[in-house]
């Protein structure tokens, strides 16, 4: 089929002047799409997206023009055709445009998937992280004693080194000091702020791991046979363990895995991506199945029961995050989002956006 945007330019160059509806000559237009799709990707219509036109889609936009600043690894088994994705980073709505323009754009621009498991399963498994907020102090003291630390700059290595030999043998850089149970917990989210003895604030991002795997506190506790009042709700574990030192030394050593920090100038939460986190707009997913970048729609549940329809943009990752329909919701900082975040877990249909050859759609 003949590229009609095409013959207009042509047409152009020999110096004869048309106007054709639909056909913007100031942006290259791709014919070949080299997007890596796997088998269990299945394309699927908008009105098959739970709640689409419910959606603000503006803020997924918002979220969308971070992946447009990032380095982006082309890598994994879903991969973006690498023009496309540029393409649609160059022809941007404007921050001004209204829900209908930019949910046009969208549906002019990507084409969902559908993404079944391994089994051929429609559903996974939603968890929710965010940016703490604990006591920090600069110095070792009876309430802060566990150092939170900065990757080895002397070469040492800490690829495969246990955490309770990391910690003990001082392998990395000692920034500041916090309670071991507020760091464990800063390690799982992966980033968040350290308000200091003075009252200023610190912000901390993730930096590097140890690759080794990750083993859950609640689960020790209850191998243990150790019921906090309360269950295995963080809130319950996190408040055992510090009234129980001893323990929590003990299960948090037995943690093998350790996550290095370093100190941001901006208190900005910086994702796997290397760009700022959006507030229930970005998700951590699994990196060496997924190019990290690309828009995605969430079909799920929150943690109160109330109906979670979004398009978010894949941003981050996460150690404990596997698997095709797997994902972290990124609630964003402080107690609020906790609230939110420490008691998501819930089932849901995942959908990949895929950028595709540019089509004009007319906001309804």
């Amino acid at each position: 089929m003949l590229n009609l945007c095409k013959i207009v330019k042509f047409v152009g160059f020999l110096g004869i002047v048309i106007s054709m509806a639909g056909c913007d000559l100031s942006v290259k237009t791709y014919d070949e799409d080299n997007s890596r799709l796997p088998s269990n990707l299945r394309a699927v219509s908008y009105s098959s997206l739970p709640g689409w036109r419910d959606d603000d889609v503006r803020y997924a936009l918002q979220a969308f023009r971070n992946t447009c600043k990032a380095k982006i690894q082309y890598k994994g088994s879903v991969v973006p055709d690498v023009n496309l994705l540029q393409e649609k980073c160059n022809m941007l709505p404007s921050s001004t445009a209204d829900i209908a323009t930019v949910r046009a754009w969208f549906e002019s621009h990507f084409q969902p998937y559908q993404v079944y498991n391994e089994k051929g399963g429609k559903t996974g498994t939603y968890t929710g992280y965010y940016s703490p907020v604990i006591a920090g102090c600069r110095k070792q003291s009876a309430k802060c004693n566990e150092p939170i630390m900065g990757v080895p700059i002397n070469g040492v290595n800490y690829k495969g080194v246990a955490k309770k030999d990391i910690v003990n043998k001082k392998i990395g850089r000692v920034l500041y000091w916090a309670n071991i149970v507020d760091v464990q917990n800063l390690q799982i989210q992966g980033s968040g702020m350290l308000k200091l003895e003075d009252g200023s604030l610190v912000k901390l991002n993730f930096a590097a791991v140890n690759d080794m795997p990750f083993k859950s506190i609640g689960g020790q506790l209850q191998e243990r046979g150790i019921k906090p009042a309360g269950g295995y709700s963080a809130d319950a574990v996190w408040t055992h363990l510090k009234q129980n030192p001893k323990l929590a030394k003990e299960v948090i050593y037995n943690n093998p895995r350790y996550v290095y920090f370093y100190e941001s100038p901006q208190h900005s939460v910086i994702g796997k991506l290397g760009t700022p986190l959006s507030k229930i707009r970005s998700v951590a997913m699994d990196d060496s199945l997924y190019t990290l970048g690309l828009p995605v729609y969430v079909n799920t549940t929150l943690s109160d029961g109330r109906p979670f329809n979004r398009l978010m943009i894949a941003q981050d990752t996460g150690g404990a995050i596997k698997g095709w329909i797997r994902a972290d919701i990124f609630f964003g900082s402080g107690d609020e989002a906790y609230k939110v975040a420490h008691g998501q877990h819930s089932q849901g249909q995942m959908f990949i956006l895929m950028p595709k050859v540019y089509t004009y759609v007319k906001p309804r």
